[in-house]
């Protein structure tokens, strides 16, 4: 037998034993999940078997009327069918930012007050108003048990804590202990099972969590808020966690591991994580349409399985976050939370981080009116890439001193059908720039450095929420639409307002490119007219339908950076000698252009070329 014989006698054994292996650990992990849905399917049966019994009609005794029906029994544990019947009470925790309603049926959270914040027209901010929650553990214990359906004791409280029991007859108990912290957005809770080894099969190795939540309205504009609400989901280790919705119902399965997810509203979000992190679940979401009747956002929904420890007494922890989406408060966990505000990709989202946020925070320091804010960042931004754009706007201003040279060559070519003459006139319009020193590609700089920038404010403004109904001249909430003209009913596209301030924007835009395309060398250029058509008309329309609906801020901010621009434009075009200019176009003219380096190379392939090809087809002749 040869080596290569052995060799792949040996992997496949390897193969066979590997296989063996899995298919064990599989069948061991298959007879445990059988076994515990075994144990459930016989507590289902024998709860139904014990209510068929109870409904059994009561013996009528001679000349009595019917006995009344017995009521039945769905719990063979006299305590915990006592739960079941009792009704439920309102225990709260508060501090100086939050306050938190607890319902006793089920020790589960109620309502979630933000005392710092209102929803727009003034009401009070409800994360999620009473009864339009539910936290609630689903396990086996002799009989499988819902906890949203079992009132808890009240077993402690004081100012920061509470402490919910559920006790059993033989003297065992499920408790849930809630923690507030001192002065933030914190929520633990404990879910303690003491004494419960006999109740619970060691088969049970799982218990089974759901938590839904109906999301109110709380912001001006619906299409704002829905576009920025989301639910996200976070695998421990991974960069930034995943999110569904962005105002489209949606669901995803998670068959691993995940450390948190949260039910992210535009501007604030409930979050629960489990530190030792869940092994499963399902998450889903679904958008209310606008105007519903009650006033909801979105439900939001969260079946997840965690892990049960064995023992005696075993705890299982979770942490709530109950908040504002404010970037530094969400980072000071060191659980990514922070990841789950929009800030766009990895280069915009760098920009935003390092540069945006750092220069707003500064700025709020010292100023209280957020537009004066705004108006300094685009100032600083427009100061801090001006070296970079100064040479791309001299270029643009050098054009605009040769349209007299431009206008003779379209006077010299006017046969624009002719497809020689046209060659002709291009060849002479770039020898024209080339004599003068000027790069028709310089332009376009300014928007490729800009364009990062724009996105990133594009992403920062609407998520901010320091701009959260702070107003500004006619604009009573900067993170919202600012309206003019209201109309009472909804237009496709436009919606069922006027934005003044993307109105304006708008308008500015359509100057600026009106301002820059005087100078261009294709100004009056038939062939040019659908691009003409499109950046003069096309871009302002389209950027007012998109931003009419958007912050407030966001519009605001392009107005100043075109205004800006415009200003910038002027000034470097005031300050070019165009007399020097044409001197030095008309100084050079029946001189030998200089060629660049890139030209001499071009020119010299160009030649090798055309020798192979006169080399072919002398050798084609001869043959």
């Amino acid at each position: 037998m040869d080596k290569n014989s052995v060799i792949g006698f040996v992997l496949i054994a390897l193969v066979f034993i590997g296989f063996s292996v899995f298919e064990n650990n599989r069948a061991r992990k298959w007879a445990e999940y059988n076994a515990q849905q075994d144990s459930i399917a016989l507590a289902q049966k024998i709860a139904v078997q014990d209510s068929l019994a109870a409904l059994q009609p009561a013996v009528q005794s001679e000349g009595e009327s019917f006995a009344a029906p017995l009521q039945s029994a769905v719990y063979k544990d006299s305590l915990i069918e006592r739960a079941y019947r009792a009704e439920g009470s309102i225990v709260a925790l508060e501090n100086e930012k939050i306050r938190i309603e607890f319902n006793t049926k089920g020790a589960q959270p109620h309502s979630a007050l933000l005392k710092e914040y209102k929803a727009y027209g003034g009401d009070s901010l409800y994360l999620f108003r009473g009864g339009d929650a539910e936290y609630s553990f689903s396990i086996y214990a002799g009989q499988y048990l819902h906890t949203k359906d079992l009132n808890f004791e009240l077993a402690y409280k004081d100012e920061s804590s509470v402490v919910f029991r559920l006790p059993f007859s033989s003297g065992g108990y499920i408790e849930q202990k809630y923690t507030l912290s001192g002065d933030g957005y914190t929520l633990n809770d404990e879910l303690s099972f003491s004494g419960m080894s006999s109740f619970i099969p060691r088969n049970v190795n799982v218990i089974d969590l759901d938590f839904n939540v109906c999301v109110p309205r709380m912001e001006k504009g619906y299409k704002n808020e829905s576009q920025y609400s989301k639910l996200d989901y976070y695998f421990e280790g991974d960069k930034k966690p995943e999110e569904i919705g962005r105002g489209r119902s949606s669901g995803k399965r998670v068959d691993s591991k995940l450390s948190w997810f949260a039910f992210q509203q535009q501007f604030f979000s409930t979050i629960l994580r489990a530190p030792d992190q869940f092994a499963s679940g399902e998450l889903g979401i679904n958008f209310r349409p606008e105007g519903n009747p009650e006033g909801v956002l979105m439900d939001c929904s969260a079946k997840m399985r965690a892990d049960l420890p064995t023992g005696e007494n075993v705890t299982v922890p979770f942490e709530f976050y109950f908040g504002p989406n404010h970037f530094k408060t969400l980072k000071a966990f060191d659980h990514k939370y922070e990841k789950i505000i929009p800030l766009g990709g990895w280069l915009v989202a760098w920009f935003t981080r390092y540069a945006i946020i750092p220069m707003f925070d500064f700025f709020s320091r010292f100023i209280n009116n957020f537009g004066l804010i705004i108006l300094l960042m685009t100032l600083v931004i427009k100061l801090v890439v001006f070296p970079l754009t100064y040479k791309s706007f001299a270029s643009s201003a050098k054009m605009a001193a040769l349209k007299p040279e431009i206008d003779k060559i379209n006077a010299k070519y006017p046969n624009s059908d002719n497809q020689q003459e046209m060659l002709k006139k291009q060849q002479a319009t770039m020898n024209l720039y080339k004599r003068a020193g000027v790069s028709p590609m310089g332009g376009c700089l300014p928007q490729l450095l800009t364009f990062p920038i724009l996105w990133a404010m594009f992403r920062f403004f609407p998520a901010s929420i320091e701009l959260r109904q702070q107003p500004f001249l006619w604009c009573d909430d900067l993170s919202a639409y600012d309206s003019i003209v209201s109309f009472g009913f909804r237009i496709p596209l436009l919606g069922d307002h006027i934005s003044l301030f993307a109105l304006l924007m708008a308008v500015t835009m359509w100057l600026y490119s009106k301002f820059t395309m005087s100078s261009q060398p294709n100004a009056d250029d038939p062939s040019a007219a659908t691009m003409r058509f499109m950046t003069l008309w096309m871009m302002p329309i389209m950027m007012f339908f998109v931003c009419n609906s958007l912050s407030a801020a966001l519009s605001y901010y392009y107005l100043l950076s075109q205004v800006i621009s415009i200003i910038t434009t002027l000034i470097i075009r005031k300050s070019i000698n165009q007399e020097a200019i044409l001197e030095k176009v008309r100084a050079s003219e029946g001189k030998p252009l200089p060629k660049s380096k890139w030209q001499q190379r071009l020119e010299e392939a160009q030649r090798l070329q055309e020798q192979q090809l006169k080399e072919q087809r002398r050798k084609q002749g001869r043959r």
